[in-house]
């Protein structure tokens, strides 16, 4: 009784414990602004209902990962004072004509709603949305106080659009356009940027297509004195290259035009001279068509390269070693694999900060293709760059004991993405399944966010996934497994499951209502070409009412299979805008 007694004594009842814990709102306020990821303070706004409020109120940015898990009005009514949004649309599958042309994500909707609730909104980011010129204009002539525009693999719109927002947008610092389906027209919208406009930092139009207006670039780079990232596209020449270095030599990210040209020796040394003044370059892209020749002029400019992107380029194994011997602080590198297992040999010998590597195919669909890289370039990789983390890796062979000593060697992988591009290819030494090889990598990379799968797969290897996948939080599957077990093991496991993606499996009904407790703590389901069909959606669409089940049918059919499904949790409800050929259950 007395130990009793002397414990209430000591223990803090539930109002004191509200007294101490609560603060000030203005602090609380404080506090949560430093809080930078959205994760985190979607979280704290759970903690209590001063919290919530305080997060609330606090909240300038936001960031939505599919535009129909919620709409424009609970958005609004939820953050009242956000000046940043970042909203992702179509599914990733969309980037290989998988999705219907006239899907959906329209940003006209969201714009006319943040016009009337964010006047005061300053950046938009978007990736896979559809964006017209008239919503363009529509953004420009609403927000005064705009700033930031950056388009990722964005379609609907043309230059007409991008004039709007040079001529109405006073306070622009960033428009980033990139690999956007654009109907390109002129480069005349460069001119649009009054004379007295000066505050650009990032000039992204590296995909743009036709000529630009190179006076009113030229221009336009030498008022902007804070321009620190410029990317042009492939029509501007060497020449005209060095009179842009020469107009901003505080460049840190540069994105080359064509290296295609016949250049005598006068102008050949201003482009070098041109290029040793950019003293704070640590970012290089573009090299459009670049001929071997004048590649030396980028050598001595090389040694503070972070990232080097040559996924527009293909060089080859010889010159492309002779380039990035100069680039020892190398941490992003992006190539195609016309570089060749050599070239990846050079990377493991001069490259030892690398953390990222992507490799792509020049041609995919050449299939008598004598170049390309092989597991060799990969494991030479892993022997010299112990930091790599993130791979994407396209290649036409592996094995086994290739992926098993690549993980061995770096054990740190967060995303590993392989993708032999025969489907169904064994390791070609033995013949074997490559479930061995997926079962290294979820056994030694306990930090595992991204997996992509290919090559022979039985269900062996779904079942290493769900069990020694626990950080997982994105799955690529295609031309795998065997039977509904394997995807039933991903779902039973991989607690941290948020997107999965499948394509063209033999995963059928039984696999994809297995998942019933896991969807609506996951973004995504993505299944095409599998062997699910339509009373199966049904029935999900009946037992998960918070979840949106699609079914995508060129001819909007409902007949038994469904072709493509993409299921994903909401509280907006049924989206009102699908088309004829997506059928929502």
């Amino acid at each position: 009784m007395e130990s009793e007694s002397k414990r209430k004594k000591e223990s803090p009842n539930t109002a004191e414990l509200a007294v101490t814990a609560s603060f000030p709102d203005e602090v609380l306020e404080i506090v949560l602004s430093l809080l930078t990821s959205h994760r985190d303070r979607s979280s704290v706004s759970l903690v209590c209902k001063d919290w919530y409020r305080a997060e609330r109120w606090s909240r300038t940015q936001v960031f939505i990962g599919n535009c129909y898990s919620v709409s424009p009005e609970i958005l609004t009514r939820r953050f009242p004072n956000i000046r940043s949004v970042t909203l992702k649309g179509k599914p990733r599958f969309s980037d290989f004509n998988l999705v219907p042309p006239n899907w959906g994500a329209d940003i006209h909707a969201w714009l006319v709603a943040f016009a009337a609730k964010y006047p005061f909104l300053e950046e938009l980011r978007l990736k896979r949305m559809a964006v017209s010129d008239e919503s363009l204009e529509f953004l420009a002539s609403n927000f005064p106080n705009f700033k930031l525009l950056s388009l990722l693999s964005c379609d609907g719109f043309s230059t007409d659009g991008l004039a709007a927002i040079a001529t109405h947008c006073k306070n622009l610092t960033e428009l980033d356009i990139q690999e956007n389906g654009i109907e390109d027209s002129s480069g005349s919208w460069l001119s649009c940027f009054p004379e007295s406009f000066t505050s650009l930092e990032v000039l992204n139009f590296a995909n743009l297509t036709s000529e630009v207006n190179t006076d009113a670039l030229e221009r336009l780079v030498s008022r902007c004195k804070s321009l620190k990232v410029l990317k042009v596209n492939k029509s501007i020449s060497l020449e005209q290259l060095q009179r842009l270095l020469v107009r901003a030599p505080q460049l840190e990210e540069l994105g080359t035009g064509s290296f295609l040209q016949d250049l005598t020796a006068r102008p050949y040394a201003d482009l070098e001279s041109a290029f040793n003044n950019c003293k704070n370059i640590h970012t290089l892209s573009g090299l459009w068509e670049a001929v071997p020749l004048y590649l030396p002029a980028l050598y001595n400019s090389c040694a503070n390269l972070t990232f080097l992107n040559l996924s527009y380029t293909a060089l080859q194994s010889g010159e492309f070693a002779k380039l990035v011997v100069h680039c020892p602080r190398l941490r992003r590198l992006w190539v195609l694999d016309t570089v060749e297992d050599k070239g990846l040999e050079a990377v493991g010998s001069n490259c030892p900060l690398l953390e990222e590597l992507r490799v792509f195919p020049a041609d995919p669909f050449d299939e008598e293709i004598i170049h390309g890289v092989t597991e060799e370039g990969f494991v030479a990789v892993s022997f010299g760059c112990r930091r790599l983390h993130y791979v994407l890796y396209f290649c036409r062979q592996m094995t086994n004991a290739a992926v098993a000593t690549i993980v061995q060697n770096c054990p740190n992988f967060t995303h590993f993405r392989l993708c032999i591009m025969t489907p169904g290819l064994p390791d070609y030494l033995t013949n074997e399944p490559m479930d061995e090889a997926f079962g290294a990598v979820v056994k030694t990379c306990s930090k595992l966010q991204r997996l992509s799968v290919s090559g022979l797969l039985t269900d062996l290897t779904f079942e290493y996934i769900g069990k020694y996948a626990k950080n997982l939080e994105t799955l690529s599957v295609a031309f795998a497994g065997r039977s509904d077990r394997g995807m039933q093991c991903v779902l039973e496991g991989c607690p941290k499951l948020r997107k999965l993606e499948i394509r063209d499996c033999p995963f059928g009904n039984e696999a994809l209502l297995s998942g019933l407790e896991k969807y609506e703590s996951m973004r995504s389901l993505w299944m095409s070409a599998c062997n699910v069909t339509m009373n199966a959606c049904r029935r999900l669409a009946k037992q998960m009412p918070r979840l949106n089940v699609e079914v995508m049918k060129e001819d909007g059919s409902d007949d038994s299979q469904a072709d493509k499904v993409y299921i994903y949790r909401t509280v907006a409800g049924p989206r009102r805008d699908a088309p004829p050929s997506v059928l929502t259950l």
